[in-house]
């Protein structure tokens, strides 16, 4: 039996998008070809992945099976075409191969450039492909072989992933400089609710820290607004629209360019264990588990 990757990343494609007008026109396939396809993978693995009604197709136990099989295929044809470039383009020494990586924002803004810069460097004919998600979306997409590495807050993400200790973070308050909270050394999370609250996204584990962390006190946040982004939470906070909480590393990106002041927040849970998710060690590439392993180095500490 032949299987053809291009109907095997219609179907993922069908998986991902849950219709398949919109996996065709992903794929750029006819709907009635990529229907006829789909029928054909059936036939030749004898095995029902879709029932079929008139409100549309439901995916069958044997469609998310496959899924996380056919998912590992296509990743490593990816990777043999990304190995067999260099030899066509002249290369003859060094690692090579692709690894897939997600993470979360605060690893993204405080660790991972210098990371992957001096993994690369060493390694410049891998190719890391990385993609920013919230802790439970990466845990999901590693569990189900769309990525090989996730970066995420600590947390319980069931038995199909493995975790280890990653980097550790801080959570800050950052105020504008000319607020009555700027002069303080660190705050208590009773006074920061006190004040208008620029928060991220309802999916975020930090909102969902700081609401649980806020209702244990028995505290209400004042939440003016959220936003999807370091970024755009200090933006929010120098234009005097509220303040806000973050990672101390992520906050000291944006002191330079904005009149922002950043204050230590003095609560038990502001330390944070971040953590690298895998499917299992023995399910990486080689390639993978050098990066992984690059990842989980000690930090540097800072020269005099």
């Amino acid at each position: 039996m032949k299987l053809d990757p291009i109907t095997l990343r219609l179907f993922v494609a069908v998986m991902e998008e849950n219709a398949i007008a919109r996996a065709a026109a992903r794929e750029h396939i006819a709907p009635s070809a990529a229907s006829r396809r789909l029928a054909e993978l059936e036939d030749q693995l004898q095995v029902e992945l879709f029932t079929r009604s008139n409100r549309g197709s439901t995916p069958t136990a044997a469609a998310f099976a496959l899924l996380n099989m056919a998912r590992g295929v296509l990743n490593e044809m990816d990777g043999i075409a990304t190995q067999m470039r260099d030899y066509a383009q002249g290369g003859t020494q060094g690692l090579r191969g692709h690894v897939r990586v997600m993470a979360n924002i605060s690893s993204i803004t405080q660790f991972l450039p210098a990371q992957l810069q001096s993994f690369m460097s060493q390694h410049p004919l891998v190719d890391v492909r990385l993609q920013e998600r919230v802790s439970t979306d990466i845990a999901r997409a590693v569990a189900d072989n769309e990525a090989d590495i996730g970066l995420l807050n600590r947390g319980s993400y069931g038995s199909r992933v493995s975790l280890r200790p990653y980097r550790r973070d801080r959570l800050a308050v950052v105020v504008p400089q000319a607020h009555p909270l700027a002069r303080k050394h660190s705050l208590r999370l009773e006074q920061v609710v006190a004040h208008d609250l620029i928060g991220m996204h309802a999916d975020s584990a930090l909102n969902h820290l700081i609401t649980r962390s806020a209702a244990d006190q028995g505290l209400q946040p004042r939440l003016r607004m959220k936003v999807t982004g370091y970024d755009a939470l200090c933006l929010m906070v120098a234009s005097g629209l509220g303040i806000g909480i973050l990672p101390e590393g992520s906050a000291r990106i944006y002191m330079g360019a904005l009149p922002l002041h950043c204050i230590r927040l003095d609560e038990p849970w502001a330390e944070r264990q971040l953590m690298l998710c895998v499917r299992s060690q023995d399910a990486l590439s080689p390639v993978a588990q050098l990066l992984a392993e690059h990842l989980c180095l000690p930090a540097e500490l800072p020269q005099d």
